[in-house]
C-alpha cells in the first residue's frame, strides 16, 4: 500500500530530544476512511507521533506522508484536530467559537453546518450560551464540532470521550463511527481499551518509542493471544484458582474469571474442577482482550533481587 492508497503513511520514522529517541524508525499505514486507533502508556511516543503528523514536529530521519503530502505546515486545511487538553475561548459564544474555528479552516459559510452537527449532539440550545456557561460534557461536544465542522479529510482526536457520562460517551461514539461512513479517516488516540477494540478498524500501539502492535485486533489476537477461558459460577462464588489444574495466571473480571491455560487440552480437566466447586454457569474459551495484551506488554518488569544483581555483575 503507497502513500496514494493511504491517508497517511509513516516510513522508518524516528525522532530524537537529545539523546533520547521518542519514536524509533517507525513504520505506519492508515487507510483513507478507517478509524485507526494509537494506544500506547504515558511517554511511550504517541503525543510525538501525533504531533509529526500535524507538521508540528519534523522527523530526524524517515518521510511522514500526510494525504499525500511529505512537507507543510500545521495550519492544514484538510486536517482536523481534538487535543486532550481542550482549549476554547470561554468568553465567546459557542456559536461564535465555532464559526471562528471553521474559518479558520477556510470554511468562510460554516452555518448550515454548525447548525448540522449542534442538531446532531444535542447542543442547539447551547448555541448563544458562552463557553464559561456549559458543562464539562457539552464543552467537550463543542470542541469536537470545531475539529471536523470544515468537513476535514483526516481527523486525529485525543481521548475525545474521557470524562463523558454514558449518554454523550454513546452519542460521540456514534458521530465518530459516522464520520467513518462519510469517507474521513479517523486517528483515535485512546488509553480505554474497549474503545479501542469496539471501534478501531485497525489498531497500532507505540512502547518506549518502537511499535509494539500493528493490524485489525483479529491479526493482533492471533500474534498475542493464547485463548482463555471465561468462567463464572452460580452465587457470585470466585473460583478458588489454587485449586484448578494447568492454570499459567488467572484475571478476575468480575462477573466473569479469566483462566490462562498452559495448554488448549486442558479445559476438560479445568471444568471437572470447578464443578466440585460450585455450579458452572459460563464456561467459554476466548480470546484475550486488548486490555490484557496491553498489560502483558507495558507492563513493568519486576526488579532483580539482590542475588539477581550480584549475578548481573558477576
Amino acid at each position: 500500500m503507497g502513500s496514494d492508497a493511504s491517508a497517511v503513511l509513516l516510513e522508518g520514522v524516528t525522532k530524537k530530544f537529545g539523546a533520547q529517541k521518542a519514536v524509533n524508525s517507525v513504520d505506519l499505514q492508515i487507510p483513507h476512511g478507517s478509524i485507526q486507533g494509537i494506544i500506547g502508556p504515558n511517554g511511550s511516543g504517541k503525543t510525538t507521533t501525533i504531533r509529526m503528523l500535524l507538521r508540528i514536529f519534523k522527523p530526524d530521519a524517515g518521510v511522514v506522508h500526510v494525504l499525500g503530502r511529505t512537507s507543510g505546515d500545521a495550519a492544514d486545511d484538510r486536517v482536523g484536530y481534538l487535543p486532550e487538553e481542550r482549549g476554547l475561548y470561554l468568553r465567546m459564544k459557542v456559536r461564535d467559537v465555532l464559526r471562528f474555528f471553521a474559518q479558520l479552516k477556510g470554511n468562510s459559510r460554516p452555518d448550515k453546518a454548525i447548525d448540522r452537527w449542534l442538531e446532531r449532539l444535542g447542543a442547539t440550545d447551547w448555541s448563544h450560551k458562552k463557553l464559561e456557561q456549559l458543562s464539562k460534557g457539552m464543552a467537550q461536544k463543542i470542541q469536537f464540532i470545531a475539529a471536523v465542522v470544515s468537513q476535514p479529510e483526516l481527523v486525529i482526536l485525543d481521548e475525545p470521550f474521557s470524562g463523558l457520562d454514558p449518554v454523550n460517551l454513546d452519542l460521540l461514539r456514534q458521530a465518530v463511527l459516522d464520520l467513518r461512513k462519510e469517507g474521513t479517516t479517523v486517528l483515535l488516540s485512546t488509553h480505554d481499551m474497549d474503545v479501542a477494540e469496539r471501534m478501531c478498524d485497525r489498531i497500532f500501539m507505540i512502547y518506549k518509542g518502537n511499535k509494539v502492535l500493528d493490524g485489525t485486533m483479529e491479526e493482533i489476537q492471533s500474534q498475542y493471544g493464547e485463548p482463555v477461558l471465561r468462567v463464572r459460577l452460580a452465587g457470585n462464588i470466585v473460583p478458588d484458582v489454587s485449586r484448578l489444574p494447568d492454570i499459567e495466571s488467572w484475571v478476575d473480571c468480575s462477573p466473569y474469571t479469566e483462566l490462562r491455560m498452559k495448554s488448549l487440552g486442558a479445559r476438560s480437566s479445568i471444568l471437572r474442577a470447578l464443578m466440585e466447586q460450585g455450579d458452572v454457569e459460563h464456561f467459554e474459551t476466548a480470546r484475550p482482550r486488548l486490555h490484557d495484551i496491553f498489560v502483558r506488554i507495558a507492563k513493568p518488569s519486576p526488579e532483580p533481587t539482590s542475588n539477581e544483581q550480584g549475578a548481573d555483575r558477576s
